[in-house]
């Protein structure tokens, strides 16, 4: 008979060691062997890894393998500085924005929920601090609901709307992504007491939030889940997607593009355009479609990243 082989999820990685969770409890573990060298296949939050019995005097395991992946939530940092990886194994990606303090950021939003829909993870957008600016929040969610996202508006200072988001997370793997101060940590707080994650207020120099995660990190989820909380970042790029390929990251677009007159439209100037079309006639946000533009120039001044 085989023997079983021991695993666990990985949780959070502090500097060459991983928090790991197995039936037995929370655990140290370092790559040992195959993983160590597989630079190209780095463990992540979300991972399923195989274990080694490890060095009980000291406490550490050895993680000597990763279980296949459902998925991977990759980003790449402005100017071509790399792509890196941020979580596995995901049902849901929840894209925070604030209402106000600091301001929404459409572009920056557009950016996270194409890097998503690239690596086919279904999107969720979160608006928080809804008290702040009530009709600026709503104006908002109509936007995304207009491209058939699910839409949660929340206060995690009053408790509004949080039930209905908190339903949504429990028994999944979800993540929290979004620029800084937008409130991803309070949101934590608010839906696993004893936390204690670190807030901080926006800066009252720039208006930007304080970034108060350091790193990718899973949080369990009474009743069942975990989530994924991740560090705020102001800037993002795309990598990895042709630009022919853009526009079936925006879900609104998926439709009408198969209507265009020619197949290789880029759904700019081409005359037949059933994308163009659709954006006069107020069936994709005007904002959305000027994010895809600007997201699809990127795309073709960096052929090096597709080719």
């Amino acid at each position: 008979m085989s023997e079983t082989k021991r695993t666990g999820l990985v949780l959070a990685r502090e500097g060459g060691r991983f928090r790991v969770a197995t039936g037995e409890g929370e655990i140290v573990a370092v790559l040992r062997g195959k993983a160590r060298r597989d630079a190209h296949d780095r463990v992540v939050v979300g991972d399923r890894v195989v274990l080694d019995e490890g060095d009980a005097a000291l406490g550490i395991a050895g993680i000597t393998g990763i279980e296949p992946r459902r998925n991977l939530l990759e980003r790449r940092t402005p100017r071509g500085r790399g792509n890196r990886p941020v979580a596995a194994n995901l049902d849901r990606v929840f894209v925070v924005t604030a209402a106000a303090d600091p301001p929404p950021v459409p572009q920056l939003l557009d950016r996270l929920c194409a890097i998503a829909e690239a690596n086919e993870i279904p999107v969720a957008l979160v608006v928080n601090k809804t008290e702040l600016d009530p009709a600026g929040a709503e104006a908002l969610a109509a936007r995304y609901r207009l491209a058939s996202y699910a839409t949660y508006l929340v206060s995690a200072r009053s408790g509004d709307g949080l039930e209905r988001l908190f339903a949504e997370l429990r028994g999944r793997e979800s993540l929290l992504t979004g620029a800084s101060g937008v409130g991803k940590s309070s949101l934590l707080n608010r839906l696993q007491p004893g936390l204690g994650l670190r807030t901080r207020e926006v800066s009252e120099r720039i208006r930007r939030g304080r970034n108060t995660t350091v790193a990718a990190a899973i949080v369990p989820i009474d009743g069942g889940g975990w989530l994924v909380d991740t560090p705020g970042f102001s800037e993002v790029g795309l990598w990895g997607i042709e630009p022919r390929e853009l526009a079936s990251c925006f879900p609104e677009m998926r439709e009408p593009l198969e209507r265009c007159k020619f197949p290789d439209c880029t759904h700019r100037t081409e005359p037949g355009c059933a994308v163009t079309q659709a954006v006069a006639a107020g069936r994709i946000a005007g904002e959305r479609y000027q994010s895809y533009l600007v997201l699809l120039e990127e795309l073709r001044s960096a052929p090096e990243e597709w080719e």
